[in-house]
């Protein structure tokens, strides 16, 4: 007899904390082991940490990771957040080799996301009455071996 799996697909409110950040990878990590992905845990650990830092840094209220799996064996990780500007780091037509200074304490979170996964991007969300209902910043990453990084796919 075979089984069918349900897509899945989870949500996670994050309050605006320096710890969300943790919790979240934790919760991703439990996640990934019941569903059998947890080969996918370092590499999506390391994006959803970037994307989280972005959020908690330059956004004013709360955020919420969102993971579910694409196709097989890919997962993309977003994160939401009430800001309504696209960050350059993941906007289109950004060099992709792009590095801060080499004396920049900060500005690597989003090319890691960039060198590390399979695909990247950003969505504007609309609100009520054109209110910003805030964006989405996502990448995916999938099977394949030990994280390294990518090709510079987008």
């Amino acid at each position: 007899m075979s089984t069918v799996s349900p897509p899945w697909s989870y949500t996670l409110h994050l309050s605006r904390d320096p710890r969300s950040s943790g919790i979240a990878r934790s919760t991703l990590r439990s996640v990934l082991t019941a569903y059998e992905l947890g080969e996918l845990a370092p590499t999506a650990e390391l994006l959803a940490s970037e994307l989280l830092t972005n959020a908690h840094l330059h956004t004013g209220g709360p955020y919420a990771l969102h993971i579910r799996p694409t196709g097989s064996g890919q997962l993309r990780v977003g994160v939401w957040d009430k800001g309504s500007t696209i960050p350059s780091g993941l906007s289109a037509g950004f060099a992709y080799g792009a590095m801060p200074h080499g004396a920049s304490e900060g500005g690597r979170g989003l090319a890691l996301v960039r060198a590390y996964a399979d695909a990247w991007g950003a969505s504007l969300l609309g609100g009520p009455e054109g209110a910003s209902g805030g964006k989405v910043l996502w990448a995916e990453c999938g099977r394949g071996g030990p994280m390294q990084p990518s090709e510079g796919r987008s």
